[in-house]
């Protein structure tokens, strides 16, 4: 998908509910660098201005009968940015989103604060780490495993957890080099398994997904 090439964030929201689209378009107009573009109730919408757009805000459920991995596969395939915007209720349907590689999942029930955040976040193309994704995620055995070593596994829980790299190296006994290439071992296996993390959020969701790290709370 293309980028802005200004500093405001286009954003699309997909939802059926206008209730909810008059609330998400108050907000996001009062909000600074970012530009509510679309409003709809389906995607095919979307996919039609999908140049236009720097973020989808998609909700999980929608009228027109269409599966929320249906539409997140539509999505991809155009190199969508996706976060979806939903009540959280369906709680399958938020661990199917969250395996689908969605940058994140936002209640409609948090705080301006908390939505914008993670639009602005989202929008840029970084994960954003909520609770919701946590726990629709934590220890799923669904998920294959990147067969981490012992030392790798104690890396990515200090890495992951938010240490700086020489921090890491002096509680593991490494070298900052080694702890390098550690996490660049570590990115490697996960992505071998299809569960890549090329930002170092999405280390902390893999290590949340494995129980190496808890669950936000």
């Amino acid at each position: 998908m293309t980028g802005s090439t200004e500093q405001t964030l286009r954003i699309a929201h997909v939802d059926d509910h206008e209730t909810v689209q008059l609330g998400l378009a108050v907000l996001l107009a009062g909000a600074e660098g970012l530009e509510l573009v679309l409003s709809t109730p389906t995607v095919d919408a979307v996919l039609e201005r999908i140049d236009e757009i720097d973020l989808v805000m998609l909700d999980l459920r929608l009228s027109d009968g269409s599966t929320i991995e249906h539409n997140l596969a539509r999505l991809h395939e155009r190199d969508a940015n996706v976060l979806v915007f939903t009540a959280a209720d369906d709680h399958e349907a938020v661990r199917t989103a969250s395996k689908a590689g969605v940058l994140g999942i936002v209640r409609k029930s948090e705080s301006r604060e908390v939505i914008l955040d993670a639009v602005r976040t989202a929008a840029t193309g970084e994960s954003v780490a909520t609770t919701e994704w946590a726990a629709a995620l934590d220890a799923d055995p669904e998920l294959p495993s990147a067969g981490l070593s012992p030392k790798e596994l104690e890396v990515l829980a200090l890495y992951a957890a938010g240490e700086k790299s020489h921090t890491v190296a002096s509680r593991a006994g490494l070298s900052a080099n080694t702890v390098s290439e550690y996490v660049r071992r570590i990115r490697h296996k996960y992505a071998l398994v299809g569960r890549p993390a090329h930002t170092k959020i999405d280390l902390y969701k893999r290590a949340v997904e494995d129980g190496i790290l808890p669950s936000p709370e």
